[in-house]
């Protein structure tokens, strides 16, 4: 049952929770963390972790890409990011890393602002192709249509539209908008799209032919959305209610599974857990991936918002280095912090509550007890 609560005598407001809110519970079975599965298939894809790098530039060059399918997961390139501007995107990524914060907007609009080259995307991906890994690129539904025949023709094997939200409804009348179910049936590549906050609205985009659905709404360690537009969506029930929607399209589509993917919010080892138990079939990862020591930012992270030219939604903050990618994936951890080993620790958790593979994870037990720390 939904809780609503009075916030004044012509407005409601539902009850919801972020992944801080909850907690799972252990059952009366356990296992050996050795015999838990947690490998992930999308379409014809198969991957031995549900991690994604998300397509930004402080997370994924076409190297770490690379790097992430080598390791079991898949890595997402931003494809209107530095590395489709730029022949060498180093300089760039050096001088972002050393603005104050004061110049760092202002100085990364600039560097944005160069445009995107075409080949420079067929170069970058075919970088990553010839790595024999699983090729993943990102753009905006605003860039889909002017560069996606480019992007399918260097051969990417899983194609993301990637916004802060993204609609099967999306209504203007300075240009004619993407129109995601005729797109994607005419698209002989399967396509992930997101964010998706609510169920009806993650609803609507399952009916589109989307593979998978991006679960998030500028939650994310590097996102001001909530202090800009004052929109906000914790992700414990955003989660839930997009896994409440496929289950439903499961149903009205006759067995047609869509992918939830968590993205945003997903800052350490724990809140990996929490987004599977709620209904993730896979997590992307943002900030938990930038403070690998080979990650480009260097230890710093940011995404597309912060740049954007008009209104920007997001700002590069500093998350430090951790350790390599392999360790943060694998560990050995070097602190108690959940920022490393999220492997162990996502294996870790479904052992010790007695669960066997990711989908049985999803019915683990929850329950509501908000985190306070010291």
């Amino acid at each position: 049952m939904t809780q609503e609560i009075e916030i004044g005598r012509s407005k409601r407001g539902r009850r919801v929770y972020a992944f801080d809110d909850i907690a799972i519970v252990p059952s009366r079975r356990t296992r050996d963390p050795e015999d838990v599965s947690i490998g992930w298939s999308i379409d014809a894809y198969q991957f031995d972790i549900p991690f994604l790098a998300a397509p930004m530039d402080s997370v994924v060059s076409p190297q770490t890409a690379i790097m992430m399918g080598q390791l079991g997961g898949l890595g997402v390139l931003d494809l209107e990011g530095l590395w489709t501007r730029y022949e060498d995107p180093g300089p760039a990524l050096a001088e972002i890393r050393n603005l104050t914060d004061e110049q760092a907007t202002a100085r990364m609009q600039e560097l944005y602002s160069e445009p995107i080259k075409p080949d420079l995307v067929t170069a970058r991906l075919a970088e990553v192709r010839a790595a024999g890994v699983t090729v993943a690129g990102a753009l905006s539904p605003q860039r889909t249509q002017e560069l996606y025949e480019t992007v399918v023709a260097a051969g990417v094997d899983l194609f993301v539209i990637r916004g802060t939200t993204v609609s099967a409804e999306h209504v203007s009348k300075n240009q004619e908008p993407l129109n995601l179910k005729k797109f994607i049936y005419e698209l002989d590549v399967p396509v992930i799209v997101g964010g998706a906050a609510t169920y009806t609205a993650a609803l609507h985009l399952m009916r589109t032919g989307a593979a998978g659905v991006l679960v998030g709404f500028g939650g994310g360690a590097a996102s001001t959305t909530r202090a800009t537009l004052g929109i906000h969506a914790p992700m414990a029930t955003a989660v839930a209610d997009v896994a409440g929607a496929r289950r439903d399209y499961l149903d009205e589509s006759g067995g047609r599974y869509v992918h939830v993917i968590a993205d945003g919010g997903v800052g350490a080892a724990g809140d990996i857990v929490k987004a599977v138990a709620c209904g993730a079939d896979a997590v992307m990862l943002g900030a938990a991936l930038a403070r690998a020591t080979d990650a480009p930012g260097g230890g710093w992270h940011w995404g597309p918002e912060a740049h954007h030219s008009k209104l920007p939604r997001g700002q590069r903050v500093q998350v430090g280095q951790v350790a390599p990618l392999e360790e943060i994936l694998y560990g050995p951890a070097p602190a108690a912090d959940g920022t490393a080993n999220l492997v162990g620790a996502l294996r870790k958790s479904m052992a010790t509550t007695g669960y066997s593979d990711l989908k049985e994870f999803q019915r683990v037990e929850v329950v509501v007890a908000p985190y306070r720390s010291a």
